[in-house]
């Protein structure tokens, strides 16, 4: 080794040894940063355990209700700063633990969560306005639940712990393997839907309700996940979206005009067997049907038989018009949107 290359190893030695003190002396700030936070959430979460201490005193294994099981739920978890305490749900409730002069016995938590009185304790509980305003206090930041002001369970004063249980280590709502118990208590009719011959999966546990729905609320009808029914049924049946040259109208409109999408006796989910559910639109009073009135005997290609009894007769309108759904391919004699033929 050279004199040169001494000197050069040598320079590059004392640049590091000159650059390692303004390196820390620029990390002081963002250590200093940090340390302080970590005390303020350290400060934060010894708060929330000593406001749940003030709580659980007297609230502890012996309730009938589990109280004490909240810890084990993502609101008992008090490595978390953001999680809630007692009273960040049921208010700092000052006359409840202190007593109240003017009210005889112990008066009320600020805020009891229940349907009637006995579900929330030896007191009423809260209007449904005030019990689901704790619950979206911090949930309606949740994209899912921007909608639930003027939804129908929303107008209907269902609260959110008629359907959650919130100090349960298991909620059953949020277990796709018993959701639907929870929503069939009080959509009943759905319940005997899913029983019937043809349904979608939901019994053999394949599907839940909030496949479909949001409970929350949604811009779409029926609490759709989605702005349309139809969109909705796209997600799974894409087959079914198109384009196609020939459409069937109520195809575009509305799938549920023709299909009962939680369960029937007839097959593929339809409201009524065919033909029947054709014949619903597709009614042959009349003695030929207009769209085939230039096929009629004495008729330049005159096919003869084909008129309103002899379409009744058929009995199998799927025999030949097999793409439902819409179809590429216009019929043989006639292209009229309505003829799907393959």
């Amino acid at each position: 080794m050279n004199f040169l290359q001494k000197n050069w190893i040598l320079g590059v030695l004392i640049g590091c040894l000159a650059w390692v003190p303004a390196a820390l002396a620029e990390d002081a700030p963002v250590q200093q940063n940090q340390a302080a936070s970590a005390t303020a959430t350290a400060d934060a979460i010894a708060l929330s355990m000593k406001k749940d201490a003030i709580c659980t005193r007297c609230h502890d294994e012996s309730e009938t209700k589990p109280i004490l099981a909240l810890y084990q739920t993502k609101h008992g978890n008090r490595a978390d700063p953001r999680t809630p305490n007692c009273q960040s749900c049921h208010g700092e409730s000052d006359k409840h633990l202190h007593g109240d002069p003017a009210q005889k016995g112990r008066a009320a938590p600020d805020v009891r969560f229940g349907v009637r009185r006995g579900t929330s304790g030896d007191f009423a509980p809260n209007s449904a306005e005030e019990q689901s305003g704790k619950c979206l206090a911090c949930h309606k930041k949740d994209a899912n639940r921007s909608h639930w002001e003027g939804s129908v369970h929303q107008s209907q004063d269902i609260t959110c712990t008629q359907c959650h249980n919130i100090h349960s280590p298991r909620d059953k709502v949020r277990d796709r393997a018993t959701q639907t118990e929870v929503c069939f208590t009080c959509h009943k009719d759905q319940r005997a839907q899913i029983n019937r011959l043809s349904h979608h999966p939901i019994p053999e546990g394949k599907m839940t309700c909030s496949d479909c729905h949001n409970p929350h609320g949604s811009i779409g009808p029926k609490l759709m996940k989605r702005d349309s029914i139809n969109d909705v049924c796209y997600t799974c049946h894409m087959e079914k979206r198109g384009p196609f040259v020939y459409a069937h109208e109520p195809v575009g409109e509305d799938c549920t005009t023709c299909h009962n999408p939680h369960g029937t006796s007839a097959e593929s989910l339809l409201k009524m067997r065919p033909p029947f559910l054709c014949q619903s639109c597709h009614t042959p009073h009349t003695t030929v049907q207009p769209s085939l009135s230039s096929q009629t005997a004495g008729s330049p290609n005159s096919l003869g038989w084909w008129n309103g009894s002899a379409i009744t007769q058929g009995r199998g309108c799927v025999n030949c018009h097999t793409q439902i759904h819409g179809s590429n391919n216009p019929s043989l004699v006639n292209p009229a949107p309505q003829n799907l033929f393959r």
